[in-house]
């Protein structure tokens, strides 16, 4: 599929500058660039390449300064990050829609598919459950009885949805993710050994929820564990039962949340951080990537860092001191030789 510079840039809403009929018909990073190719540039850090890069069309913020001549066209736009995001998801929807239901399907006669929905091969859809309209679910899938799948959702190879779990409308569930396994939960016995408390909870993922490759979401041991709509969820999570995420959170990959805690809406957190269970975590925190928490975060918007968590300045100020412990060191055992000659 081919485009042209004023074509893309009345689809944004930007200005060309250079030649508004160049075609492109492909995209690339914009040190990669080649000819027929979109490129953009937001980041300043990139932006030497926009003077030597071969791409024909580039989006660029309305306040870029060129330093020098460019070979490509531009187009002015107020935010390109945002502006090739959103061609890449026309790009994306002109791939071409998968629909209709595999003959290897396996479907229980009570399930209800929505119309124009896509169910792959090998997929196994239970008693009892509803996909939405336009949902495409993809090989290898598995969703349990009386789960309910939203419209316009797309489920990927190899996910598996528990029995009575609920997944929203434009939810994304990318491969090998797990939703509604059993929650850790087990009894300690006089004998040592660990007697299994039933699980009879489920998990909801509201409307417009992402969840990345192999997490894993636990059921509630009751009630529900809950993705809050528009929470996005990186590869490798661990979420636990009766976890309750907000609105708009997003978790880097490796994070493990523990048990019946609730984080506030529009939290950032970054890879491998660590959450305690029964705690709560208030709205707009960001988490440093490997950051402990074992308290509850009562104020929001709050940037900690390390484990155990400190905030973002006391944490600074302590590394400067940690970096310089073997001269801090050398200092007192040097002012310990000096005390002891005066006392001798």
């Amino acid at each position: 599929m081919e485009f042209s510079a004023q074509a893309i840039a009345t689809f944004l809403g930007g200005q060309v500058e250079g030649n508004p009929d160049i075609k492109v018909n492909t995209v690339a990073k914009i040190e990669e660039g080649k000819p027929g190719a979109l490129s953009f540039l937001s980041n300043p850090k990139y932006e030497k390449y926009i003077y030597e890069t071969q791409s024909s069309v580039v989006l660029v913020n309305n306040d870029l300064v060129l330093e020098q001549e460019v070979s490509c066209t531009l187009i002015r736009v107020p935010n390109a990050y945002e502006s090739f995001a959103k061609l890449l998801e026309l790009v994306n929807q002109a791939k071409g829609a998968k629909t209709g239901v595999h003959k290897q399907a396996a479907i229980e006669p009570s399930a209800t598919i929505g119309q124009d929905a896509y169910i792959g091969a090998f997929v196994y859809i239970g008693e009892n459950v509803t996909i939405g309209k336009n949902t495409k679910i993809y090989p290898n899938s598995y969703i349990g009885d009386n789960a309910k799948v939203g419209d316009n959702t797309i489920i990927y190879a190899g996910v598996k949805v528990y029995d009575e779990c609920v997944v929203g409308s434009s939810c994304v569930l990318h491969a090998g993710a797990v939703i509604g396994s059993d929650g850790f939960g087990f009894a300690p016995q006089p004998d040592g050994s660990y007697h299994k408390i039933p699980q009879i909870g489920n998990v909801v993922l509201e409307d417009n929820v992402e969840i990345g490759a192999n997490t894993t979401i636990d059921r509630a041991t009751m009630g529900s564990t809950i993705i809050r709509k528009g929470a996005k969820l990186d590869n490798l999570i661990q979420i636990a039962h009766n976890v309750d995420i907000g609105e708009n959170t997003v978790i880097a990959a490796q994070t493990g949340i523990a048990g019946s805690t609730k984080i506030g809406k529009n939290c950032m957190f970054g890879g491998q951080v660590g959450i305690i269970g029964h705690i709560s975590i208030a709205e707009g925190v960001k988490l440093s990537a490997q950051t402990g928490i074992s308290n509850s975060v009562k104020k929001p918007g709050e940037v900690l860092i390390g484990s155990p968590a400190m905030s973002a300045g006391q944490f600074h100020r302590s590394f400067v001191l940690f970096r310089n412990f073997p001269e801090i060191r050398k200092e007192i055992d040097s002012i310990r030789r000096r005390l002891d000659a005066i006392s001798e």
